[in-house]
Parts: C-alpha cells; structure tokens; sequence
C-alpha cells in the first residue's frame, strides 16, 4: 500500500468513526469513497482536512466550495441551512473530519 493510499483509508477510517459518532450508520462506501478521493491533494495538510463549524467564514467555504460547485446547489438559504445543520450535529466533535462533514452536508441537502 502507498503511503497516499495509507492516508487515505485512514481518512476514511476517521470519517466512518464520526459518521457513526452522529448517528449515521448505514455509509454508502460508494460515496464516502470518492469524497475521500476529492481530498487526496490536500491530504498531507491536517488544517485543511478539518471543519471549523463555528466559523462562519469556514461554514461560507464549504457553501461555496463544495454545496454549489460540487453539488450544484446554487439556493444560498438552503445550501447555508444545511451546513449549518450538520455543523449543529457534529458539535460534539472537536476536530471535524472534511469528508464526513461533506458526507452528512450531502444526506442532508438530499
């Protein structure tokens, strides 16, 4: 195994243990994989793998960033409403993992 797939599964493998953290327990491996995968540029910087949910400027870039260019979701409301949400759902979790965060922001913005 290479070291970036090394980094990667255990990407996942941090993602899959917050996911079930808030409650979500049937993971489409599918969908969690690629999420994965998108991040495999930015996986060697630990600051960019991580979600501020209380910062608004952060919560505005994943808006930007991932629920309109990624998803096609160009509703400012309903894009900001669901990553606020999911911010509110993983409030307990210090250290927010990027891919489970993008992963609950897509179930939740269907």
């Amino acid at each position: 195994m290479s070291e970036l797939a090394a980094k990667l599964a255990k990407l996942k493998e941090q993602a899959t243990k917050q996911l079930n953290e808030c409650g979500v327990n049937n993971i489409d491996d599918a969908i969690l994989d690629k999420l994965v995968n998108n991040l495999r540029l930015i996986v060697d910087n630990k600051d960019a793998l991580l979600v501020s949910g209380t910062d608004e400027s952060e919560l505005e870039t994943v808006r930007k960033n991932f629920v309109v260019k990624k998803l096609g979701i160009t509703d400012k409301e309903k894009g900001a409403a669901g990553v606020k949400a999911v911010a509110e759902k993983m409030s307990g979790i210090r250290m927010k993992n990027r891919a489970a965060f993008y992963y609950m922001v897509q179930s939740e913005l269907g």
